[in-house]
């Protein structure tokens, strides 16, 4: 039997949704007729060695658990099909830069009549690397330089500092991320940070020095996070017209917390799903492990997309948040929600609705927001096949509220107070999508139910952003 070579893909960016390579970029081999295809599957075959070729610094104990499937193997495509899996799970750990495989019959004394040997020709990255490049957030953007040290100590761990300069944030972080040997989505990873912020729409800045610890691992179809937080709270005025509430805010706190999320998300996409769902449930409980600040803090995401005629997409979401002082202690302007923009309820200012002081929104301690959304193609599909498939028109349906809550009243009160006055909107507009970094809205916005100290923005409103209601 010959040797078969399998062509290298180049790996993916270790940041993101993606990790590796997806099965749908597996090369499958051509096979001319049904009748070969079919010998080849059913003569047994034995995989008698497993080779990694182009090793420096990495550990082989924990590559013995990303390539044991393959011995599994009883014929030539099961082998080819795991080994390819397997160079799958190897491009993972972000530890190389390359990876080849080479399926050849056994050679030796020991050879079996049908047996193979594969090989893994792996080329690592190099000891230190440099990135330079930029980030979107929530209607702002950053430039990130980031220094890595991959592969630190030989077991797939990474080292990473990392300077954010934005439009409204700076920061900088160093972060250690450690695996688990066999199961890459049980990790474990510790960062040190500095985060200064500015936020007009409060006349507030903010500056955070923390520490945190995460555990990350699946359960059944979801993932789950383990978060401890502790981070010095350094909070000050913006400017001198900012209002006495937002004055009595400021000063040092200190917040020590833990926190759980979970994630079921069967999108194809996080960007701009076509299909699938998601559902995030965030708890953080603050104050029991020391720190001055002391609340419990809830919220979850929602989003539904179903495909529809004429390459159309219909999504539907909700948010909602509640957060509970402990004590007597009210709530910090820091850790309560914010609402409006347009990455939530379009058609609203930035974070400008809910309870405010001279201008200055403080955020509230309860809130709610629905989206109902269709997305089409251009009309007359410009660019079909091309760079006109990344726009979309898009036509929606906002609504929700925020407020604070008094918590005398029973759940019945606090519902019907979130009932009352909702803000809404609707418009339509067009969107671009940026690959699977960001999205780009620019919308005709009609704003409904404004209240007395709401800001809107009635018109045509720009957007940029990873998450949207």
């Amino acid at each position: 039997m010959g040797t078969v070579h399998a062509r290298s893909l180049d790996p993916l960016p270790m940041k993101g949704p993606e990790l590796g390579v997806h099965a749908d970029d597996i090369e499958t081999p051509d096979v001319e007729q049904e009748t070969k295809q079919e010998v080849l599957e059913n003569k047994n075959v034995v995989v008698q060695k497993v080779h990694i070729d182009g090793l420096g610094k990495t550990k082989e104990d924990i590559l013995t658990y990303e390539i044991s499937e393959v011995f599994r193997a009883k014929n030539l495509i099961d082998v080819m099909k795991r080994s390819h899996e397997a160079r799958q799970r190897l491009l993972r750990l972000g530890i190389f830069r390359k990876v080849e495989v080479v399926i050849d019959t056994s050679q030796g004394v020991d050879a079996l009549p049908n047996g193979l040997d594969v090989t893994f020709e792996v080329t690592e990255l190099r000891r230190m690397t440099g990135s330079y490049n930029t980030m979107v957030g929530n209607n702002e953007g950053s430039m990130v330089l980031g220094l890595k040290l991959p592969n630190t100590f030989g077991r797939a761990e990474k080292l990473t500092f990392q300077f954010s300069y934005g439009t409204k944030e700076t920061s900088y972080g160093l972060s250690f991320f450690k695996p688990q040997a066999g199961h890459f989505e049980r990790n474990v990873s510790v960062n040190l940070y500095k985060v200064t912020g500015q936020f007009p729409w409060s006349s507030l800045r903010e500056t955070d020095r923390g520490v945190s610890t995460e555990i990350s691992f699946p359960v059944w179809r979801t993932n789950h996070t383990l978060k401890w937080e502790g981070v010095w709270r350094e909070l000050g005025c913006l400017a001198r017209t900012a209002s006495f509430a937002v004055r009595e805010e400021s000063g040092h706190s200190l917040k020590s917390s833990l926190s759980h999320t979970m994630v079921i998300d069967t999108r194809n996409s996080s960007i701009l799903p076509r299909k699938g769902g998601l559902l995030k449930v965030h708890q953080e409980l603050a104050g029991y492990t020391g720190g001055d600040a002391r609340f419990l803090k809830e919220d979850f995401e929602i989003q539904l997309n179903r495909s529809l005629f004429w390459d159309s997409v219909l999504s539907t979401s909700l948010w909602g948040g509640l957060l509970l002082p402990i004590g007597d202690q009210p709530t910090s302007i820091a850790d309560r929600f914010y609402l409006g923009g347009p990455t939530s309820v379009r058609g609203f200012s930035m974070y400008s609705m809910g309870p405010q002081s001279k201008g200055d929104y403080l955020g509230g301690e309860a809130y709610w927001a629905g989206g109902l959304h269709l997305y089409t193609p251009l009309p007359f599909r410009p660019g079909k096949g091309g760079f006109g498939d990344l726009f979309r028109t898009h036509f929606f349906l906002n609504a929700g509220n925020l407020c604070n809550l008094n918590y005398g009243e029973g759940p019945q009160a606090h519902l019907r107070k979130l009932a009352e006055c909702i803000r809404w909107s609707y418009g339509a507009g067009i969107l671009l999508r940026l690959g699977n970094i960001a999205r780009l809205e620019l919308n005709y916005c009609i704003p409904m139910g404004v209240q007395s100290g709401d800001k809107i923005c009635d018109g045509v409103q720009f957007g940029a952003g990873i998450r949207f209601l």
